[in-house]
């Protein structure tokens, strides 16, 4: 359809109802403009990448977990809406807080942060978490789960994830209490983009210091990654932010591509929820369409939706709509079939030469 033209849907006379559900309430939002239409849209594709069996990635940046986020995510794994994850190491160690019972409460953004650290108080905006009785005995834990795990050979972030969430399942206060846990019993591999980058990292030194090595295995896991996508008939991602999981996911179209000469072509469906312009350079603010230059997108016209709202806002709406209309999925279990995937990339690139994009411009013109 041409966008120039005057024929778009009519703006309706928006009515509200008292007794209106989530899916009401998402029609309104699409028959609207703005953020407000976009938001509607993308619960929309939200839900046709679930009706097409498409394999979905979460990304997850900020700090939404200390929110209590992650019950979303939980909920979303248990239905099977979302196959595998990539996300910051503090999310990840923050979520753990509600699997051992240790408190975070809401507090206020306003304050004095000089007489919160006199108080022994960590704030995340209005967020308020106990320095010793919260982070301390996370960090206790954490250093106890990883004293003897990973020390002997190189590992992976969705190996270190799905050890974290074994041992919570098995001896946390409230295992139902974490999307950790629930990746472990689904097999939902979960990545950190930025291990290093986190307190999960930062509590391995104190093993580190008595001579313990950690190897990170980085590019077997973006293999890994890519492999995803390569076996994957559908694949799409739904981005909370932007930062460098956003980054993560989306570079593996150029893996394949641009690295490996595969010619899969990227993502076909991408949810982008954000408040970052894309007149910066930012990667956090860049607009999907521009993706499809560097090939992580298949089609820039379609199925590609951007919401400049607060994550915070967009992401339960987006996920109760999905949850109210669609039926749940069979878990793919992504976690339990890595190692095949990888081998049968591997298989195939050395079986198959590539070919760059020049000569395959050339081939298809012919």
């Amino acid at each position: 359809m041409d966008p120039h033209k005057f024929h778009g849907k009519n703006i309706p006379h928006i009515k509200l109802d008292p007794k209106m559900t989530i899916e009401q309430l998402v029609d309104v939002f699409a028959s609207s403009g703005y953020n407000g239409r976009q938001l509607g849209e993308a619960a929309k594709l939200f839900a046709k990448m679930i009706k097409d069996d498409a394999t979905i990635c979460l990304t997850v940046s900020g700090a939404m977990t200390p929110v209590g986020f992650g019950g979303i995510i939980k909920t979303l794994i248990e239905r099977g809406f979302i196959d595998w994850i990539i996300t910051t190491g503090a999310n990840v160690y923050h979520e753990d807080h509600f699997a051992w019972g240790l408190p975070v409460k809401q507090g206020h953004f306003d304050v004095d942060d000089m007489k919160l650290y006199e108080n022994e108080i960590v704030r995340i905006r209005d967020i308020y978490i106990k320095f010793y009785e919260t982070l301390e005995a996370e960090d206790q834990i954490i250093q106890k789960m990883f004293e003897d795990k990973f020390t002997d050979k190189p590992f992976t972030t969705a190996e270190f994830c799905n050890m974290m969430g074994k041992i919570s399942k098995e001896k946390a206060k409230h295992p139902e209490k974490s999307f950790i846990t629930a990746a472990y019993e689904y097999d939902v591999p979960v990545y950190i983009s930025t291990m290093k980058d986190s307190s999960l990292a930062l509590n391995l030194a104190v093993h580190r210091l008595q001579n313990k090595v950690y190897s990170l295995d980085f590019v077997k896991e973006i293999i890994e990654q890519a492999s995803i996508l390569y076996n994957s008939k559908k694949s799409g991602i739904l981005e909370l932010g932007g930062g460098v999981p956003k980054n993560t996911a989306q570079q593996t179209g150029p893996l394949l591509d641009q690295i490996l000469r595969r010619d899969d072509g990227g993502q076909d469906y991408v949810i982008q929820i954000t408040d970052a312009r894309p007149d910066t350079g930012g990667l956090s603010g860049a607009t999907l369409q521009e993706g499809k230059s560097w090939g992580k997108v298949q089609d820039a016209h379609h199925d590609m939706i951007t919401v400049y709202a607060d994550a915070t806002i967009a992401f339960p709406i987006l996920a109760l709509y999905v949850l109210s209309n669609q039926k749940a999925r069979k878990p793919k279990r992504l976690y339990k079939k890595l190692d095949k995937y990888y081998e049968k990339l591997s298989k195939d690139y050395f079986k198959t030469p590539g070919i760059t994009r020049s000569k395959l411009k050339k081939v298809k013109k012919n």
